[in-house]
């Protein structure tokens, strides 16, 4: 695999504590999926925190940010059976990342850390190499 894109982001969890507060912003930032795990969850601050954290390192690693039809709700952190954090992106998300990159062929790699004051994500995209034989 070769590393074609690498974004990073770190949130002050008080600031998104004040943001989560408005209804408004958790429906327009997260998905259905995200808003509905959160319920789990005790530490709704730090869980909304990585996820924003992780939408916009994604957004870095792809280097465009929110632009270029690219909205926030088109990107889902999720956990696999273990707890590990990955992506589901939708389809216009992997359109632009194939405009971008020129390959189909990628996977994306999502850390997650936080602490009391920060919440931090860090996302590398790989494209798969072929090897000829």
């Amino acid at each position: 695999m070769k590393i074609i894109g690498i974004g990073v982001d770190i949130v002050d969890n008080t600031r998104i504590r004040n943001l989560i507060k408005n209804k408004g912003f958790i429906s327009r930032i997260f998905s259905k999926k995200e808003i509905d795990q959160s319920k789990k969850i005790k530490n709704k601050v730090n869980y909304y925190s990585k996820r924003f954290a992780a939408k916009e390192a994604l957004s870095k690693a792809i280097g465009t940010g929110f632009r270029k039809g690219l909205n926030f709700k088109d990107i889902t952190i999720l956990n696999d059976k273990l707890g590990k954090p990955e992506y589901e992106i939708r389809s216009n998300v992997k359109k632009l990342i194939y405009l971008k990159f020129k390959t189909r062929k990628i996977k994306i790699s999502l850390s997650l850390a936080d602490e009391k004051n920060y919440s931090i994500a860090f996302s590398v995209i790989h494209k798969w190499l072929v090897k000829n034989r």
